[in-house]
């Protein structure tokens, strides 16, 4: 009878082990699926409304990529051809610099450097004294004035053509009287130098951008042109 008994306890065991261990799995499994849809929402998270303008540097020596309409990225994940070489209307024309005292032979290529994330710069950026004058580089209006995060106090200016944009970021502030849809000429100072967004608080200097417009003419995005090889 004691026998009969003990074999009966370790049925009821194994049973009990058995399910415990099914039971177990199945937490498991949920918790997996549950980590992996937080994990996508935090990735889609990431992603910029046009709002946001565009992301910046983290440590000079500012992207744009073509994306779907109204959802810009934060990175500048590749979502077209980058223009490292500009086009030879671009090359053409008289640019003025767009910081005030300093010459060609002062810039310093950084477009493909890597900054945080290891994103591509895309970008341009121009050291100078706190507070000096940041002017447009040619004739064109001023698309937007915009303020962000990243890029700071931000100006987007058209090319007379519609077809560029011209992205000047981490300024200490726009010119007086500035104004969005403002005609503004080559030459004529729209802002000044500062270390607003994320820019090191102890660097002024200008984050400076050029992209070729999308057909839709957006000014947040488009594709990336290497100012250094337009600008000397």
């Amino acid at each position: 009878m004691r026998d009969r008994d003990l074999r009966r306890s370790l049925r009821v065991f194994a049973v009990g082990v058995a399910c415990g261990f099914i039971i177990g799995a199945a937490l498991v499994a949920v918790l997996i699926t549950k980590y992996g849809q937080i994990a996508g929402v935090h990735q889609t998270s990431t992603r910029m409304s046009a709002d946001d303008g565009l992301a910046d540097v983290d440590t000079p020596v500012i992207e744009v990529r073509p994306a779907a309409a109204n959802t810009p990225v934060a990175t500048t994940g590749s979502a077209g051809p980058v223009v490292a070489t500009p086009p030879a209307e671009l090359t053409k024309r008289d640019f003025a610099l767009p910081v005030e005292g300093v010459k060609p032979d002062q810039l310093v290529r950084s477009f493909d450097d890597r900054r945080s994330g290891s994103r591509p710069h895309e970008a341009i950026d121009i050291l100078a004294p706190r507070n000096t004058p940041v002017k447009a580089i040619e004739d064109g209006a001023i698309a937007r004035l915009f303020e962000s995060k990243a890029g700071g106090i931000t100006i987007y200016q058209f090319d007379p053509t519609e077809q560029y944009c011209y992205y000047y970021a981490h300024l200490e502030r726009y010119a007086e009287g500035l104004r969005e849809g403002d005609k503004v000429r080559k030459g004529q100072v729209i802002g000044y130098v500062g270390t607003s967004g994320n820019a090191p608080k102890n660097t002024p200097h200008l984050h400076f951008a050029i992209f070729r417009l999308t057909a839709e003419k957006h000014w947040w995005e488009g594709t990336p042109i290497d100012p250094f090889d337009v600008l000397r």
